[in-house]
């Protein structure tokens, strides 16, 4: 399992990479890298466990967080009352279609590799639909809206060597289009 101090932080060179797609069958290297990322969000979003290992809370890992440059993420939205919005390994994620309504995180994003606060607002589109393989190597489709569709979009970013605050607009961090949608 992964430690704070094991994630990849902001000004390695494998985050602004573009991720080398995954082969399949996985290896046993890559099988071990997809457990130990949803591992890390599993224990991460449990209060005493957290605490313990000192993990900030993460909803969201990609590979090269953890220094792999491969094109692999772990997922995992909760919702209210210990409901899972989202949980699943993303394996090779594309983006195949989005809606043209923007939206984004009414307290912005965050990042596990990202030391600092950087306040704005990081629009991205409301619904996505993704095209991935799963640990089996099985093409999946998956229509989101709403976090689950940011978080997926945040950590698809990370494949393609882009972090959320390059998506902040710099001189005017809170400007968004009045018919986007403010997520709380």
């Amino acid at each position: 399992m992964y430690l704070m101090k094991d994630i990849t932080r902001d000004g390695e060179p494998v985050l602004r990479r573009t991720a080398d797609q995954v082969q399949f069958p996985l290896s046993a290297a890559d099988k071990q890298l997809a457990h130990d990322m949803m591992e890390y969000l599993v224990i991460s979003q449990d209060e005493e466990a957290n605490k313990k290992y000192h993990l900030r809370p993460g909803v969201g890992l990609a590979a090269p967080q953890v220094g792999v440059g491969e094109a692999m993420a772990a997922v995992l939205v909760p919702g209210p009352e210990n409901e899972i919005l989202f949980k699943e390994v993303l394996i090779n994620p594309v983006i195949i279609s989005h809606s043209v309504q923007d939206a984004a995180l009414s307290e912005g994003e965050g990042c596990l590799s990202v030391d600092k606060d950087v306040p704005g607002y990081v629009v991205r589109h409301d619904r996505i639909t993704i095209r991935y393989q799963n640990l089996d190597g099985e093409t999946k489709k998956v229509r989101l809206k709403n976090y689950p569709a940011i978080v997926c979009q945040h950590e698809i970013d990370h494949l393609n060597g882009i972090l959320f605050y390059d998506h902040i607009n710099e001189k005017e961090p809170f400007h968004m289009d009045p018919n986007a949608v403010l997520i709380d």
